[in-house]
């Protein structure tokens, strides 16, 4: 999603590096990756990461050893140590040969983040560099049972037990942890303490005795959402994240990454020109001889969700420039993960209209495998409003931390 950032007329280093990356990508980037892929072609990384595409493999370790699946961050954690002009700049110049992402990674975005901010040197050592070469999955430990909105009554438990913590519960609505690699989860490490006190952030090794998982479907008949039980788990205190009983404030603080990264939903790209926005009208709708749009609401729908978009990339650009000059509002998180679900379901909602009945299909050969995908992420999408932290609970953050107003 293009920012319209300044750097695409900047001169100097910037013009440097601008070419050097164009050069650079222009004989790296594979041909298949300079055009949107199948779903079966994303790239979340892990060790049960299957490469349909060879070449999506090779793009993702060749951006990988240039640091450049996670160009901000320090060369010393595999990351490509840029600064946020030269990460625009980047951006400018993927784009611009349609490159696709090498690692749809959440780890990138969330936990990453996160251990930067609060790990230890071991921990960041041990956890970062693999995450930039895709070669590891995290999954979320947040949501219990009994603990959703309410996140802080969790109360899966860890005891402490010599060098070790003994953890025992279940989580829920645990996004791929069927083949998660590691977890970072929230755990009640202190019973007796007020509820937001006795929470500790732990990082648990999914491959440990006594974790399994169970697979939860949703609606729309695919999830990646699964309930985690622990019976026993032994889990190295080295494993702890910041301090014993004060793992609520490294909790909200990923939160936050969570929300930025949920932001992001809503663009027109459904899977390829064929099934953006214009392209739906046009296989579905009315087109002249040049293949312009005829329906006058086709086109002020279309025109209306772009506008949008480009003011939200916009806005996130404009929060991004102030994080790097630390001066943004943590909460306005809440804000951009509102935005983006409502944004989502409206791309979806949009995307039915335009298909008319050829969206009712649910399986069958009557239609095809990319219409009953749209139908289905139509149904997905209703869940947006819920997950990383409900529509409500973001609108409340709203009105408290930004707005002011009062109880």
């Amino acid at each position: 999603m293009s920012t319209g950032n300044p750097a695409s007329a900047a001169t100097g280093p910037l013009a440097s590096f601008r070419q050097e990356a164009r050069t650079w990508l222009e004989t790296a980037c594979p041909p298949s990756m300079r055009r949107p892929g199948p779903p079966e072609e994303l790239i979340r990384g892990g060790s049960a990461q299957v490469f349909a595409n060879p070449e999506s493999k090779l793009w993702l370790e060749r951006m990988a050893e240039r640091g450049w699946t996670a160009p901000g961050w320090p060369r010393a954690y595999g990351g490509g140590g840029l600064s946020p002009a030269e990460q625009a700049v980047l951006q400018e110049e993927l784009d611009r040969i349609h490159a696709r992402s090498p690692l749809q990674s959440l780890d990138l975005r969330m936990i990453g983040p996160t251990l930067l901010e609060y790990g230890t040197p071991w921990q960041k050592d041990t956890f970062l560099p693999p995450i930039t070469r895709g070669k590891v999955h995290w999954c979320q430990g947040y949501s219990e049972p009994g603990a959703g909105s309410d996140l802080a009554s969790l109360r899966t438990r860890a005891e402490s037990r010599g060098d070790e913590y003994l953890v025992n519960g279940a989580k829920i609505w645990t996004s791929y942890a069927g083949y998660a690699d590691w977890m970072f989860a929230l755990v009640r490490t202190d019973i007796n303490a007020p509820k937001h006190q006795g929470i500790s952030f732990l990082l648990l090794d999914m491959k440990s005795p006594g974790i399994s998982t169970t697979p939860i479907e949703l609606i729309s008949g695919h999830s990646p959402f699964c309930q985690v039980f622990f019976d026993d788990v032994r889990v190295p205190k080295r494993q702890l994240l910041g301090t014993e009983n004060a793992g609520w404030e490294i909790a909200k603080k990923l939160l936050q990454f969570e929300r930025q990264m949920i932001a992001g939903l809503g663009t027109d790209e459904l899977g390829g020109e064929s099934l953006s926005l214009p392209g739906l009208a046009r296989r579905y709708g009315e087109t002249d001889v040049q293949g312009r749009l005829t329906r006058d609401l086709d086109r002020q729908h279309i025109a209306r969700h772009r506008m949008n978009d480009r003011a939200f990339a916009l806005t996130v650009a404009r929060d991004q420039a102030a994080r790097a000059a630390g001066t943004a509002n943590d909460h306005l998180s809440s804000i951009f993960k509102y935005y983006g679900t409502e944004q989502n379901k409206r791309l979806y909602e949009l995307a039915l209209g335009l298909m008319g009945t050829r969206a009712l299909g649910w399986q069958g050969d009557t239609f095809d495998s990319a219409e009953l995908d749209v139908t289905r992420q139509w149904l997905r999408s209703k869940a947006n409003s819920i997950e990383g932290g409900s529509s409500e609970i973001q609108l409340n953050v709203i009105a408290k931390r930004i707005l002011n107003l009062p109880d």
